[in-house]
């Protein structure tokens, strides 16, 4: 289980993307957070967004498993993210929806909301609108180096054991809707098998990503890979321009 991690601030450069993908447990969220404080580059949290949409489906009666009426829908939440590794937040419709959209049942419908084209085509503009408006940003999820941010300056794909990836969950969960872990792990095996299996904009690792297994390693260890990533790409850069 990955622990909250406190950084020293470093510096990137004022407009860098970077875009980090990969499955559920495999530590995006903890990671792309402590990065973007420790550079000083906002956040996004696209998977939020998805959840957001799928818990306003589910709040209004909308059929999540009738791709149809999932589609018809799709345009009618406003949702408002916000950028803060501090204190990211998300609104549906001006409510608070940083408790609700992480229920079971909201996870549960996820996938299949996400798979609808018209909730992704929607959710991508919404990306990338954020992404390219003010400062340097990182930005989390499942499609971001493959379709939303293609362009992106660094790209990297997290990875972990399904073992590792379950304990992790089950700990996030403790002492909310925490269930065993092996039913964590056959959980995130379905998603991942949704997620992967899609026809729009599956999970998958783009061909100039990094890859960054870390099974055996502590969040200051991934931040640290990572930020010095950032780092050298930026040196890259530099030195090209």
């Amino acid at each position: 289980m990955f622990v909250t991690v406190e950084t020293a601030a470093r510096t990137a450069p004022a407009a860098v993307i970077v875009a980090i993908d990969g499955p559920s447990g495999t530590g995006k969220s903890s990671t792309s957070k402590a990065v973007a404080a420790k550079l000083g580059l906002r956040y996004l949290d696209t998977g939020a967004q998805y959840r957001a949409i799928t818990w306003w489906m589910l709040s209004n009666g909308v059929d999540v498993n009738d791709p149809a009426a999932v589609a018809t829908a799709a345009a009618k939440p406003t949702i408002v993210s916000g950028t803060d590794p501090g204190s990211p937040a998300i609104t549906v419709d001006g409510a608070d929806a940083a408790g609700p959209i992480r229920t079971r049942e909201v996870t549960a419908a996820v996938s299949a909301v996400s798979a609808v084209p018209e909730v992704r085509a929607r959710l991508t503009e919404l990306q990338r609108q954020i992404a390219r408006a003010g400062r340097g940003i990182v930005v989390e999820g499942r499609d971001i180096g493959t379709t939303v941010l293609p362009d992106a300056d660094l790209k990297i794909f997290l990875t972990a054991s399904p073992e590792a990836r379950a304990a992790r969950r089950s700990g996030e969960l403790k002492g909310k809707e925490a269930t065993g872990l092996a039913a964590t792990r056959e959980a995130l095996i379905k998603r991942d098998a949704a997620d992967s299996g899609r026809k729009v904009s599956p999970l998958a690792k783009a061909d100039d990503a990094h890859e960054v297994d870390t099974t055996e390693l502590t969040l200051e260890q991934v931040v640290e890979c990572v930020v010095t990533l950032v780092e050298t790409t930026a040196d890259r850069a530099g030195q090209s321009a």
